[in-house]
């Protein structure tokens, strides 16, 4: 916060030493940022949202194993003077093991014209980055992370059928630089809790 640096010695004059003794000085207001109809894209993310995470697996390994039930929670809020979107998800499995607490912060590149996210699974000890654009009332990111092994992977991730409630989440990944695809590899269904996070 910035403060006046200079006081003019007419009004210093004009008080009495006691009085100007007792005289707090005020905190600048914070400057009012200009944020843009785009920095607003990722508000339907905003809220706590309980989440079923749903891996994809062989036809062979659910035959024996069945499909994995992994469960979560998502909380997300506004930062960065309304410009940036941070969030936490943490993922369980059906007895309640933890298998990822992923941390991202999205923010709007108005010069850009895109999102950048950042995101880590401190897990895993894994990071990720992304960037993103609404399409057609989708929010698409394509984006570099590595597996837990070194591999470098390409994703894109799609948050469709978005409602006031809900919405689904599908991300596809490779390691061939994008020239192959494994679609779905997870995809993430989202039910709204409460309109804002708790954190």
């Amino acid at each position: 916060m910035n403060r006046s640096r200079s006081i003019v010695l007419t009004a210093l004059l004009a008080f009495p030493m006691t009085a100007f003794a007792q005289q707090r000085p005020q905190p600048a207001s914070t400057p009012t940022v200009a944020v843009a109809a785009e920095a607003k894209q990722f508000d339907f993310l905003l809220g706590h949202w309980t989440i079923e995470v749903h891996p994809k697996v062989s036809s062979i390994i659910a035959m024996i194993h069945g499909a994995p039930r992994l469960l979560g929670t998502w909380q997300v809020t506004r930062s960065a003077d309304g410009l940036g979107v941070d969030d936490e998800m943490r993922i369980v499995d059906g007895s309640g093991n933890p298998i990822s607490l992923n941390r991202a912060h999205r923010t709007w590149i108005a010069a850009q014209k895109h999102w950048k996210v950042s995101g880590s699974d401190v897990l895993h000890k894994t990071s990720s980055e992304a960037t993103g654009q609404w399409i057609g009332g989708e929010m698409h990111l394509s984006g570099q992370s590595a597996d837990t092994d070194g591999t470098s992977i390409w994703t894109r991730t799609r948050y469709f059928a978005i409602t006031s409630s809900s919405f689904r989440m599908q991300q596809d990944r490779s390691k061939d630089n994008g020239r192959t695809w494994d679609e779905a590899m997870v995809t993430i269904d989202a039910r709204r809790v409460t309109a804002t996070a708790a954190r």
